[in-house]
């Protein structure tokens, strides 16, 4: 029984063919996506916005009906709660957005918790409120930021160590196809206005840790046909080692948006915007180690004697005392 082969093995796409191109379009998509940040701006969710947050325990129940609570609380018209067991199973942390205004009007916010903490008790007998707390904006700020900072920070430790595991040229082009990534993620939840929260920022790092790993083996399929095709043109060479990893790429991309597509399209509300930042992720990822970290290393310089070892003075004055040289 013969095996089912995506891509042939005699695969031979001239990638690099239309590289300038595509880097055109890769930088203006990049630019659209930090205007519609900074014009747009992220909607935030009560995570990095500030809200009010209520605790309960269902002391009748084992586990807290976290679907059901979303859904009450949800057609309350404060936009999606965030949900998450609190300590025991049976006690949740609930947080809503606040309006606009609300936390300048003394009182305003908690009056909102207590409609939500009566909202619950209606629906459930025996329910303890635990807390009833309003989250600042000020201090959700300065969480945002620290989020954000962290994914910066991320893409900076990686380039650092693909700079020291191949040569400086891999880990600034892998830096850039990262940034190429995140911004055009970033540029989506503006354009759409899908709640940015801290499950984006998971997805976020699971995109930077998806295209890290198809770029490093991009990378690391380059670096051995450098030194098994030393007279061969960089372009061609870069076009080889793209297409004898292109099954693998294929084959991982495939895999994953079978589940992530269902969960798309079927899933609940709450995990659509997690779901949506990978699916993208998984697409500009792969495009991103194919045009993007790929045909950089033409411009910055990496030739076919990048990885030959140097010989050092001491070894060329050893060689012409043998008559070697």
């Amino acid at each position: 029984m013969r095996l089912l082969k995506l891509v042939p093995d005699d695969t031979n796409i001239k990638f690099l063919k239309w590289r300038l191109p595509f880097y055109v379009v890769s930088v203006l998509l990049i630019a659209a996506s930090w205007f519609l940040v900074y014009d747009r701006g992220l909607n935030y969710g009560v995570d990095f916005a500030g809200g009010q947050e209520v605790r309960v325990t269902f002391a009748d129940l084992e586990e807290a009906p976290i679907g059901q609570l979303r859904e009450e609380i949800g057609s309350m018209g404060l936009g999606d709660p965030v949900i998450q067991r609190f300590g025991d199973p049976n006690s949740v942390s609930i947080r809503v957005r606040l309006p606009e205004g609300v936390e300048e009007t003394p009182g305003a916010a908690s009056e909102i918790g207590e409609r939500v903490i009566s909202t619950i008790q209606g629906e459930f007998e025996n329910v303890r409120r635990d807390a009833n707390e309003t989250v600042s904006g000020k201090v959700a700020g300065e969480f945002r930021e620290t989020a954000l900072m962290s994914l910066l920070f991320a893409m900076i430790a990686i380039a650092i160590y693909i700079w020291i595991r191949f040569e400086w040229q891999f880990g600034v082009g892998a830096l850039f196809a990262l940034f190429h990534d995140v911004s055009l993620t970033l540029g989506m939840f503006a354009l759409f206005q899908l709640e940015f929260s801290l499950q984006i920022i998971a997805a976020i790092l699971a995109i930077i840790g998806y295209s890290l790993n198809d770029t490093i083996v991009v990378y690391d399929r380059i670096r051995e046909n450098l030194k098994k095709y030393r007279k061969m043109d960089i372009p061609e060479l870069l076009d080889l080692s793209v297409n004898e990893t292109l099954a693998r790429t294929v084959m991982t991309s495939l895999t994953l948006l079978v589940a992530l597509i269902p969960l798309l399209l079927f899933g609940p509300a709450s995990l659509f915007g997690l779901t949506a930042a990978i699916t993208l992720g998984i697409f500009v990822g792969t495009y991103s180690s194919v045009y993007m970290a790929a045909p950089i290393l033409i411009w910055l310089g990496v030739s076919s004697t990048s990885f030959v070892p140097q010989e050092s003075i001491t070894d060329i004055q050893e060689k012409k005392a043998r008559g070697e040289a």
